[in-house]
């Protein structure tokens, strides 16, 4: 075991905007797992994503699948790896998307403003 991994565990799984858009395209859809404040959420989201803001999310855990992949989304990334920790020692099958909404725009793939509803 590396001296990172015997520190911080075991790398988290991680996608990027792009291999995200062509799971959103294919097959199963992921549940996208957006953990911002909701008014970072109402300036521009995944369509379809779910808005839990990461310090809700330890209530929240119960609207979540346990048999279904998500994949948490913040602005950069950091929020987002916090959030996926949390949900992968939890027991659930979830993925960081590296880079957040900063990488989802910068590879200009299609924002949703508004709110969920």
């Amino acid at each position: 075991m590396n001296l990172l991994s015997s520190l911080f565990g075991p790398p988290l799984p991680s996608l990027n905007a792009t291999e995200l858009s062509e799971k959103l395209k294919n097959g199963k859809r992921p549940l996208v797992v957006d953990v911002r404040q909701p008014d970072e959420y109402r300036e521009g989201h995944i369509a379809g994503s779910k808005l839990i803001p990461l310090a809700e999310l330890g209530r929240r855990t119960n609207e979540l699948p346990k048999d279904k992949e998500i994949v948490c989304v913040c602005a950069s990334g950091s929020r987002s790896r916090s959030a996926t920790k949390f949900l992968v020692d939890a027991g659930y099958n979830a993925i960081d998307m590296k880079g957040g909404m900063f990488m989802w725009k910068s590879a200009q793939l299609p924002v949703r403003k508004g709110s969920s509803a």
